[in-house]
């Protein structure tokens, strides 16, 4: 499993939050209670915070060093943080509102993963998440075909890797006459500053598995080739670099009432 790194995830942590601004703008409700599954180092809570002043929230990651980060700066009394896999984690009660950022894109088995832990959410509470749907992106194709590199595949193989869904998919899935569900896509045009933006950016996130798999001799030169490759796809310009970058919301809130059905 890779080691995330709080710092290099935060280096562009406005554009990285702007969609979970978005997504929790169509949360129905006043939760009492929510759990932030793949909490990362705690940035977002501010923002449960702000919309919903009196919730008793918890953060759950699997990444020691996010949830030390998060334990760490945290100062509010309400929030809690555990270190725990989000593919196996069970809550000790129902949930008013699970809500997950750009997490379930590294479960493997995301699709029987959900349909669980929406069990676990409580009469009238909500089940929201966005995750990114880009593995055909210029960055992400570039990255598997150095990876698969006579110089690397070696050392890359079988190293896990994010894998988008579809809007279409979410909702199949989660169709039930006793939820309703608000599924949606954006693509977002992140204007990124500096030299290597796009590099930046994906060292944080996509290519840090890659990156940690790789021997200490090897590794800046797939840094150098990766860089290249992204310099060339996406060219600097005056205003930045753009990186088109697609995320897939999903909003599913249980009637009051319901139950779940065998």
């Amino acid at each position: 499993m890779p080691q995330w790194d709080p710092t290099a995830y935060l280096a562009f942590s406005g554009e990285r939050s702007r969609p979970f601004l978005d997504l929790i703008a169509r949360v129905p409700g006043d939760p009492a209670t929510i759990v932030d599954l793949g909490c990362g180092p705690g940035h977002l809570m501010p923002v449960l915070r702000a919309r919903w002043a009196g919730a008793r929230i918890c953060g759950v990651d699997s990444s020691s060093e996010m949830v030390d980060r998060a334990d760490r700066e945290n100062n509010d009394p309400l929030v809690t943080y555990v270190q725990g896999d989000i593919a196996s984690w069970v809550p000790d009660a129902a949930v008013d509102l699970l809500v997950s950022n750009a997490a379930f894109q590294w479960v493997p088995d995301q699709l029987d993963v959900i349909p669980r832990l929406r069990q676990h959410v409580a009469s009238g509470g909500t089940l929201a998440f966005q995750a990114p749907n880009n593995s055909d992106a210029p960055s992400h194709t570039l990255l598997a075909e150095l990876a698969s590199d006579p110089r690397f595949r070696h050392h890359t193989e079988g190293v896990a890797s994010a894998r988008g869904v579809g809007a279409r998919t979410y909702l199949d899935l989660l169709a039930d006459p006793d939820w309703t569900l608000d599924v949606w896509t954006t693509t977002y045009l992140h204007v990124l500053a500096g030299e290597d933006a796009v590099f930046r950016w994906i060292s944080g996130t996509g290519a840090r598995p890659y990156l940690q798999a790789l021997p200490d001799d090897l590794r800046p030169v797939f840094e150098a080739d990766y860089r290249a490759a992204l310099c060339e796809t996406y060219p600097r310009s005056e205003h930045g670099t753009v990186l088109p970058f697609e995320r897939v919301f999903v909003v599913a809130t249980r009637e009051p009432g319901s139950v779940d059905r065998p």
